[in-house]
């Protein structure tokens, strides 16, 4: 969410962002939030100074019944009983302007770097860096499902029948394979001087407001019937409401997290062929990256975190490429965002592995996170966060890339410790 004091000042500028972010029908609210903020602060005024002439006129109440004037003190008394009424229908409109105008801001999305690329979806992302020689095998490398039952490693059909589309049953090596890629991925982010969180895997309703857009919330969220309670998509929600409504000490900046949680996603839309099997689903697991930091320093951390996916890919034997996010393709919080693609030898192209962002103060802001400066001021922290890896996506990647012409898949020497030693894993099944 934005400062209104600056939409107050920029209007053409906050309408020239909307623009760039192809939402024209969103352009109607800049007017529409700066006539109610005048509105607000009309009102608000007027009620101070009632409020101060029913300070000074209530103080001559006493006076005047000290005097024996009754009637002037009657008259006194009624007066502040009006404006007593005034002040009531008064505050009623301030809280109406208030949430309206809360309500419009929460739909302007925020201002996107300079550096961001003009392009209306992701069709039009940039691409930035390769890493690593795409691998490309001898052998037609089989569905990634396909892999998996060859390994007796996977049941969708059997999670079809016990919970619907988009859930499976990982068994065996597989399961195991995930369980180590998180494991590994934890370490390597501790490594890097990240503190390792379990998260609450549930939050209130104020949380995901103050974390994501209402398009997001409604296409990704899981609400518990019943209660304020909703189910965290990635554990960037809990991690970054952690520290809602809290005044942080500048010399503790930044936090640096690395969280692991399960998530869960609607995913609402139709989705091609090549987004079933366990590509996109409602359930799944992953580690995170969070930092919360003073604003000079979120650049410097945006790169850090993307980077450290992209060595935790290659460490795997896993080539990667950044794609930076156009205009187009962020959602309203984001101020800059960088995908993280692994290469697929099967489609012999690059997919999404993981998404970093950097949200400014949108998310400081909308749940009051603030810093107070060695001056004793105080400002909103930016937030960060980027997937490390979130393994069905990176189950793909990893046997895509690791499968040997055997139907066998080779594990790199990093993961060897989490698979018990071994050095590739053999299939149950022959193709």
């Amino acid at each position: 969410m934005l400062d209104i004091k600056f939409v107050r000042e920029n209007p053409e500028a906050v309408k020239e962002n909307i623009k760039k972010k192809f939402q024209d029908h969103k352009l109607v609210l800049v007017d529409e939030v700066i006539a109610e903020d005048r509105e607000l602060r009309t009102v608000q005024q007027e009620a101070d100074q009632l409020r101060s002439r029913r300070k000074t006129v209530s103080k001559e109440i006493g006076g005047l019944m000290k005097q024996g004037k009754k009637e002037e003190a009657e008259a006194v008394k009624k007066e502040v009983a009006g404006i007593a009424g005034k002040l009531e229908e008064l505050s009623a409109r301030e809280n109406e302007l208030r949430e309206s105008v809360t309500a419009r801001m929460m739909q302007i999305p925020q201002m996107i770097d300079p550096s961001v690329p003009v392009g209306k979806d992701d069709s039009e992302n940039v691409e930035l860096e390769r890493f690593g020689e795409p691998l490309i095998p001898a052998f037609d490398v089989p569905y990634h499902t396909e892999i998996m039952e060859t390994f007796d490693g996977i049941d969708l059909n059997s999670a079809g029948r016990v919970s619907g589309n988009g859930f499976y049953y990982l068994m065996g090596d597989i399961a195991r394979l995930h369980s180590a890629i998180l494991s590994y991925a934890r370490d390597f982010m501790i490594d890097r001087g990240f503190t390792y969180v379990i998260p609450p895997y549930m939050i209130r309703s104020n949380v995901v407001t103050g974390v994501m857009s209402f398009a997001e919330m409604d296409g990704m969220m899981y609400k518990i019937e019943g209660e304020d309670l909703y189910l965290i998509g990635t554990s960037e929600h809990s991690m970054i409401g952690k520290f809602i409504d809290q005044i942080l000490d500048e010399k503790n900046l930044p936090y640096t997290y690395t969280s692991y949680s399960p998530c869960f996603r609607k995913e609402k839309g139709a989705h091609g062929i090549e987004e079933r099997g366990v590509y996109r689903i409602h359930q799944f697991e992953k580690q995170e990256m969070i930092v919360v930091c003073k604003p000079k320093d979120s650049a410097d951390w945006f790169k850090k975190l993307y980077m450290n996916t992209v060595d935790f890919f290659r460490t795997l034997d896993v080539a990667v490429r950044t794609l930076e996010c156009c205009s187009g393709d962020l959602a309203d919080l984001k101020v800059k965002s960088v995908d993280v693609e692994a290469w697929s030898p099967r489609q012999k192209k690059y997919f999404e592995v993981g998404s970093c962002s950097n949200l400014g103060d949108a998310q400081a802001r909308r749940l009051k996170i603030r810093v107070r400066g060695e001056d004793g001021n105080k400002y909103f922290a930016h937030t960060l966060n980027n997937t490390c890896v979130a393994p069905p996506r990176m189950l793909i990647a990893f046997l895509e890339n690791n499968l040997q012409a055997d139907g066998s898949v080779l594990i790199p020497e990093a993961l060897q410790p989490y698979m018990g030693g071994k050095t590739r894993i053999e299939p149950k099944v022959k193709g």
